[in-house]
């Protein structure tokens, strides 16, 4: 019985230490997170502050970023820790992406050398937890809109207004706030430092959610939170600081939303061996096997894609109309996967016993966030007509 990764013989184009790097993060997933996540899903819950400091022993929190106690590895080894990370849950990948690809990144991008060295070695050892807070409740795909306003008053900066589906706000030490600023007669986006212990700063968690249970989502009151001068990232000016953020956390949903579809797939192809259905294992049947082979076809190209694209941000050379395609290619192919998976298992498949439907919910909002499947496609229409569809 051969393996999709067998197939395609992806492990032939990974190194030694890519390798090793991906055993590693999957055997930490053992040991840590399946035993466990469907309880928490279910209860919709995640034990943040234990697995943080387990995920900075393991070196995955900021690992593609150099110095200041990070790993400094590169971007395909990060994206096969992604990979593995999200074959357990979703929400895991989200806890390190947000940490490492969204409130590190803008940190190590775009801070001074003073707000580099007092965050980013504790934020790697998950000591401290950080959030990323750009969507607003009117304004997701269209951030430009935002609402929450930063004046001077005197010495200091005062910034107002809300964010929402901000993932570990709610348990967050720092949280990476963007607001337009109102300086020197201008409105221009910056990034703000905000102590989640400041006067005027709330945080909710959002609580009914049917996708991403396992994870903590919550929505940021900001009320004349009083921050000093020196609060702002000095290195990012409009929206071009967060939305670079934003595409170093989607090449992580590039690798990480196949490593769900891979766990469907192989659940679902053990699943079929083993379950009889008139008499004969239900793999034996040709409907069951052109449904697996059109999946496994599936994700064996987009793990082909995702390694092209590593391989690319290795050389610097990745666009990001090129993340783009990846991550409008493995999140729909990832959800159609998993949802094809549930069809094959049947009534099994709605329950907590297998990871398939838990995957599927997951994959909702990964489609969704980072930039739906349509704002990627009108990405990628832009970079073939040179015509925006946007406004």
């Amino acid at each position: 019985m051969s393996t999709v990764a067998e197939l395609f013989a992806t492990d032939s184009l990974l190194t030694g230490e890519e390798r090793e790097i991906r055993d590693t993060v999957a055997a930490f997933t053992e040991r840590h997170i399946r035993p466990n996540i469907a309880q928490w899903f279910e209860a919709g819950e995640f034990p943040v502050r234990e697995i943080a400091p387990e995920l900075g022993k393991l070196g995955v929190l900021g690992m593609h970023l150099e110095g200041y106690g990070c790993a400094g590895l590169p971007a395909t080894s990060y994206g096969l820790a992604c990979q593995e990370l999200e074959a357990a849950d979703s929400g895991l990948r989200s806890l390190v992406s947000v940490q490492g690809s969204l409130a590190m990144t803008a940190v190590h991008r775009f801070g001074s050398e003073e707000q580099k060295q007092q965050w980013l070695p504790e934020l790697a050892t998950g000591r401290k937890l950080g959030c990323f807070g750009l969507t607003e409740p009117d304004f997701g795909s269209d951030p430009g809109g935002m609402r929450t306003r930063a004046r001077r008053d005197g010495g200091d900066w005062v910034l107002n207004g809300s964010k929402m589906w901000i993932t570990n706000g709610s348990v967050a030490d720092i949280a990476v706030v963007w607001a337009r600023a109102e300086t020197d007669g201008k409105n221009v986006v910056r990034g703000f430092l905000v102590p989640t212990d400041t006067p005027g700063f709330t945080a909710r968690e959002m609580k009914g959610k049917l996708s991403l249970r396992a994870s903590i989502t919550a929505e940021l009151d900001i009320d004349e939170v009083r921050l000093p001068a020196d609060a702002v990232l000095p290195g990012a000016s409009g929206l071009s600081g967060p939305l670079s953020c934003l595409t170093e956390a989607r090449f992580g949903i590039i690798f990480g939303a196949l490593g769900a579809a891979r766990d469907c797939l192989s659940t679902t192809i053990e699943y079929s061996r083993s379950r009889a259905v008139f008499e004969k294992p239900l793999a034996a049947y040709q409907l069951t096997q052109a449904k697996l082979a059109d999946m496994a076809l599936e994700l064996g190209k987009g793990q082909l894609l995702a390694l092209h694209l590593g391989r690319l941000k290795d050389r610097g050379e990745l666009t990001p109309e090129q993340v783009s395609a990846g991550k409008l290619n493995s999140s729909r192919e990832a959800i159609a996967i998993a949802r094809e998976c549930r069809t094959i298992l049947g009534a099994n498949g709605i329950t907590l016993d297998y990871p398939v439907l838990r995957h599927a919910n997951n994959l909702e909002s990964v489609l969704t966030y980072e930039g739906t499947a349509e704002v990627h496609q009108l990405v990628l229409g832009k970079a073939l007509t040179d015509v925006s569809a946007f406004r």
